[in-house]
């Protein structure tokens, strides 16, 4: 089934369109949750969560791009939980090592508010990518997106974990740079 049919059967609140939402995206959502979570039962919750949030959303959303409406509620619960779970503890795990090596790049939570909404910084981010040679774009995707691990990544894009990592730190730093150049305070 194609998104658009599965969009429609939400608009028509039909329960199937939660099961073939399932049979379409479900690895993809707990593969997202489970990068982040590293839990099954945390991730199986946050996917089900997700299932609900787009339930509520559609309608009166209509998402253009299915697969990337359904990953980004996923995501987003799946930090949500990451940071409850966490809230008393710093550090130790990959999802907070991945979080602290973003730091230097990310606008401060008040300097962001100040600067810009954030579809302008989404909007930013887009550019910053879409500037980037291919194989970079697929790594820094693949490790602050989908949050996959630096070792996962390098055996995806057939290279060495150091090179990855040398990759990620240059990406951040040019991204860093950019947004200070684009006026967003870090």
């Amino acid at each position: 089934m194609d998104d658009s049919q599965i969009i429609e059967l939400y608009w028509a609140r039909s329960e199937s369109a939660i099961a073939e939402t399932d049979r379409k995206y479900g690895l993809y959502c707990r593969t997202i949750a489970r990068n982040i979570l590293h839990s099954d039962e945390d991730a199986e919750e946050c996917v089900n969560d997700a299932y609900l949030g787009v339930w509520n959303a559609i309608p009166p959303q209509r998402p253009t791009f299915f697969a990337a409406f359904i990953g980004k509620i996923t995501r987003n619960l799946s930090l949500h939980r990451y940071q409850k779970n966490h809230a008393a503890k710093r550090g130790g795990g990959e999802t907070g090592l991945l979080l602290s090596e973003l730091e230097g790049c990310l606008a401060s939570p008040g300097s962001l508010d100040e600067t810009m909404d954030s579809r302008s910084v989404g909007e930013l981010l887009d550019r910053f990518l879409e500037g980037l040679p291919k194989e970079h774009r697929v790594i820094f995707v693949r490790r602050y997106w989908y949050a996959d691990p630096i070792a996962d990544i390098a055996l995806r894009m057939n290279m060495g974990q150091s090179r990855v990592t040398s990759i990620l730190f240059r990406t951040r730093n040019k991204l860093q740079k950019f947004l200070e150049k684009e006026g967003v305070s870090i």
